[in-house]
Parts: structure tokens; C-alpha cells; sequence
């Protein structure tokens, strides 16, 4: 138990070996009217109301928006209310995960109706890979973030740490509210394997975080590079998606335009 408990506390520091050389593709623009439905995925210790200044500029812009709100307790479940949304969308849906909402559509992005997927600084595993094994052997060095250890089959982040980690670059009074309302993440959860990742057969797009103390920037690209991914870096921490809601957006609307079918 100890030693699963300390690999657990080293989520965020993932070790999928030697990482290769960052190749960055460019996804060639299709012909076809953007998508214009976006089906927003949050990740673990958190919740979806975290997706909501990304929400406001794509709806000015006037794209669909929905926000998942995923119990995130195992990744059957979380799978389950994602194809939900999917479904009562209008049309086909840009899909869009931000950290283990990565490993969610990865799973659920097989759905037709999605044209594309959107990796916010996430886990894009493979098939039969879970964040518990993608993070089985953290590299020497790695930040390991202060995830407390296990209660009632529940992790948590320390509340006093989890800005360092999770939130660096967002305001402080805003850092705090989500470090006080953490969201229970399941240890089942991180235990979910992905049995047919929709990037091997959608256009992907992943957003690094060149500052985030709990996915290493380095494993993102690693990530990013065998899901051949249109790629695009920005500094920023963990929840970039909150700090620089203009960034995400921005990025969003271009897998939107660029991945319609």
C-alpha cells in the first residue's frame, strides 16, 4: 500500500521513458464550415465551473458551449456523462479535455459525432494505459505535486500548497476558492485504462503548459508528439485554462475551424 501511495502522490509527474524529440505537425486546414458545438471535459480535483471565462469568450464568439461535470470516481462513469453531452449537442462537437479530462476523451472521442479533439495540458494515453501507469515511474527531478494520501479511496491536493502546483499564475483569491473546494478524484479513477484512443483516429490539437508543476512539459510533449498532434506551447501552470481563458479559447476556436468535417 505505502508504495502505491507514493506513486499515487506523484500524478502529475508522469514517466513514459526516454522522451523523444519534440516534432510539432501542423494540421492542414479542412475545406468544410467550422464546427461551431464545444464539449468542455475538466479534470481531477477539480470542477467544471473552472471552464467558465473559456465559456464566456467562445460564446460571445458563438460557438454551442457545454461544460461537463464529471464526478470524476472512476473513468466509466466520467466516459458515460461525456458521451451524454456529446449526444444532446448540436452537430458535430470539438471535444476538449484539460488533465485527466484528457484520459476521458480519449476514451469517449470514438463518438462520431466528434470531429476533433482538444488536449489542455492532459493526459492523452494510449490503448491500455491509465494515469496510474502513465505515472508509475516518475524521472529523477520531477515535481511531485502534494497530493495527500488516499482517504476512503479518495485523494485530495494539501489546501496550502495547491496554488504552487495546480494554480501558480492565477489570482490569488481565486486560487484559494479552488483549493477549498476540491472535487474528491477517485483513486479508481486514475486506475481506468483507455481501450481505443479516439486520437488515433480524430484530428488532435494539444495546448502545452511550459510552467505546469503537475504534468512535466516534457511528458505533454511526448504525449502530444505520438498522438501527432498540431501542438502549441504557452507559459503558464496546471490551470491555464483559468488564468488565460483568451489563450485556451483561442486555441479551441482553432481546432474548431480546422477539424470540421
Amino acid at each position: 500500500m505505502r508504495k502505491s501511495i507514493t506513486l499515487l502522490a506523484a500524478t502529475a509527474a508522469l514517466a513514459l521513458g526516454a522522451f523523444p524529440a519534440f516534432a510539432q505537425d501542423t494540421y492542414a486546414t479542412h475545406a468544410a464550415a467550422p464546427v461551431k458545438s464545444i464539449v468542455l471535459v475538466h479534470g481531477g480535483f477539480v470542477d467544471g465551473s473552472g471552464w467558465a471565462g473559456v465559456y464566456k469568450i467562445l460564446t460571445r464568439d458563438g460557438y454551442k458551449v457545454t461544460i461537463v461535470q464529471n464526478p470524476t470516481q472512476t473513468l466509466d462513469d466520467d466516459v458515460a456523462v461525456t458521451r451524454r453531452a456529446i449526444a444532446a449537442a448540436d452537430g458535430k462537437v470539438i471535444l476538449v479535455g484539460h488533465s485527466y479530462g484528457g484520459v476521458v476523451i480519449s476514451e469517449a472521442g470514438t463518438d462520431a459525432k466528434v470531429a476533433g479533439l482538444v488536449y489542455v495540458t492532459a493526459f492523452a494515453p494510449d490503448k491500455g494505459e491509465s494515469v496510474g501507469s502513465l505515472i508509475a515511474n516518475p524521472p529523477a527531478g520531477a515535481p511531485v505535486p502534494p497530493i495527500l494520501p488516499p482517504k476512503d479511496g479518495y485523494l485530495f491536493l494539501d489546501n496550502a500548497k495547491f496554488a504552487g502546483s495546480f494554480a501558480a499564475d492565477v489570482d490569488p483569491d481565486t486560487a484559494s476558492v479552488m483549493a477549498a473546494s476540491q472535487v474528491p478524484w477517485g483513486v479508481a479513477a486514475l486506475t481506468g485504462a483507455v481501450t481505443n484512443p479516439a486520437w488515433r483516429v480524430k484530428p488532435t490539437f494539444y495546448l502545452v503548459s511550459t510552467d505546469d508543476k503537475m504534468i512535466p512539459p516534457a511528458a505533454q510533449r511526448m504525449m502530444a508528439a505520438r498522438a501527432h498532434a498540431h501542438v502549441e506551447e504557452a507559459a503558464g501552470s496546471h490551470a491555464i485554462y483559468v488564468s488565460q481563458p483568451a489563450v485556451v479559447a483561442t486555441f479551441i476556436e482553432e481546432a474548431a475551424r480546422n477539424a470540421g468535417q
